[in-house]
Order: C-alpha cells, then structure tokens, then sequence
C-alpha cells in the first residue's frame, strides 16, 4: 500500500518542485487543471454506471454522503465557533472591493457544473455500456488513472507557483489557527462518521480530509475506494462549499473565523470573493492562508491514509 501511496504521490512532489515564471504558462496550466477535473468527473460518472443496482446504490451514496456531511459540520461549527470567541479577529465591510461576485447563485455556478459533469458522466456510461458492453468501465478506471497523475502534477505546481512565501504563512497566526482548528475538526468528525457508516477508521477519516476540496478529494477517495466512495467524499466536501455560500454573509462580521474556516480550502479561491465582499480586505489574506494550507495537507493526507 505505502508503495501505492509514494506511485501517486510522486507526481505531486514532482510538480511542487517546478518553478514558473512566465504568466502564460502558469495560465496554461490552470486551465489544464481545470480541463483534468473534469474528465475526471466524468469518467467518474461513467464508473458508477457500472455499479450493479444503480439506482440502490446511488440513494445508498446520498445517504452516506449525509451522514459524513452532517456529523463533520457539526464538529467544524462547534471548534470554528470556540475559536471565534477566542480570536481577535474583526470583519470591516466598509473596506469591502466593491465588484466581487456575491450572488448565491454565480458563486455557487462552478460548483454545480460539475456536479453536472458527474450526472453527464453517469448518463454517457449507460448510453455507451449499451453498446459496448462493461469493458467500457475498465477503461475508464484506467483512463482516469492517467489523467489523475497529471493532475497531481499541475496541482503540486500551482501550489509551488501560488505566491505564498513561508514567511507569510508563518506570521499570520490567524489563518494559521483557522487551519489546524479545521482540519482537527473534520478529521474527528471523519472518525465519529466512520462507523456509522460501516468503514474502516481510516477510510473515515480519508474521507474527511478533503477539507471542501471536493473536485480532488472525490478523485483520490475514488481512484483507492471506488467510485462510490469517491462520489461520497465528492458530495459531502461540495455540500461544505454550497453551505459556505450561505454562511459567510449572515456570520462573518460577529464570527469571521467561523465564517471565513467552515469554507475550508475554497476560502483561498471560490469562497474568497464573497469573503472579500462580506468581510472587507482584512479578512482576504487570512483566507487565503488558511486556505493554502489546508490545500497544502489535503492530498497527501488522503492518500497516507488511505496507504494504511
């Protein structure tokens, strides 16, 4: 197993140790990571168009998806909302950037497509499995195998490229507690769900270390546990990011640290606008740490754990 987690893990740390100085090309790939996430998503979806009983084992994967989502909130909002009493961290609206895209709505537009990629990607599946018969599924396994690995390598470069310096991490203490109260929390959570939902304890705990980076942690979950665990981790971390949306302008001036952590990793890209919106320009580069941080811990998190 711990051979498997090196395999997978090699192309990260690859991509991590590359530096890009030219803009076009840091564009470029953004817009390959982009492009992998997708394809994987949809090789997802047509993975669980090969489970047996499609439609037991959907409502089974909404079921648990619930009950991972629930029970990690409740552990998040307990711990975020102690450390809000405790931090002196204060919301100034009046220094808020006018412009940001704070509509409900079109913050949460990237999220449901690719919730729609996935249906797509379940349809597709059926539709060709008709024609094809089940080898299909096999090469979708494996296609989306490749296309994790190169994924792997353009996140460990983004994050490399991603302006950070350790110095700034270091120094902002806020974003710094805002990620380790996170992350402990939503691994006990990981834990407390584990058995209620029949796994193992690091499969659990696995599957509460996407910390909201729903895109990556389904693919990584699904590429060890299947793709119907895989949709598990997909739809509680993206569950996190929707509730975050709601949350942020309704708590971020008396509790910014619980507003500006429940969002996880997104707060350092999809949250960041609306806290930027809600909770003025102090807020941002706290975000934005805490964010990269937990960013930073999540995939090799969930692959070690899933070595176990």
């Amino acid at each position: 197993m711990l051979s498997g987690l090196v395999i997978v893990l090699l192309p990260l740390v690859l991509g991590y140790l590359v530096p890009v100085g030219d803009a076009r090309l840091m564009a470029l790939i953004n817009r390959g990571v982009n492009a992998s996430i997708y394809v994987i998503l949809l090789l997802m979806g047509m993975s669980l168009a090969g489970l047996d009983d499609l439609a037991g084992q959907l409502s089974r994967l909404g079921g648990q998806a619930l009950v991972l989502f629930a029970v990690i909130s409740s552990c998040n909002l307990a711990a975020l909302w102690w450390l809000s009493h405790r931090l002196e961290l204060v919301a100034d609206p009046s220094t808020a950037v006018a412009g940001a895209p704070t509509g409900k709505w079109a913050a949460m537009a990237g999220s449901l497509a690719l919730v729609a990629v996935v249906v797509a990607g379940v349809l597709l599946g059926l539709l060709l499995e008709w024609f094809t018969g089940s080898g299909l599924f096999t090469a979708a396994d494996s296609l989306a195998e490749g296309v994790l690995y190169a994924l792997l390598a353009l996140i460990g470069c983004q994050l490399r490229n991603s302006g950070m310096l350790l110095h700034q991490i270091v120094l902002n203490r806020f974003g710094l507690a805002i990620a380790l109260t996170l992350s402990a929390s939503s691994l006990v959570g990981g834990l407390l769900a584990a058995p209620l939902l029949g796994l193992a304890w690091n499969e659990g705990l696995a599957l509460a270390a996407g910390f909201g980076w729903y895109s990556l942690s389904g693919i990584l979950v699904g590429d060890q546990l299947g793709p119907l665990m895989g949709g598990v981790a997909f739809f509680n971390d993206l569950a996190r990011e929707l509730l975050a949306f709601v949350l942020i302008p309704l708590l971020i001036r008396g509790h910014a640290a619980l507003a500006i952590g429940y969002g996880g990793a997104t707060s350092m890209d999809f949250t960041l606008p609306v806290i930027q919106q809600h909770g003025g320009v102090a807020c941002v580069p706290v975000a934005v740490v805490s964010g990269f941080l937990l960013s930073l811990l999540s995939p090799p998190l969930i692959l070690f754990l899933l070595s176990l």
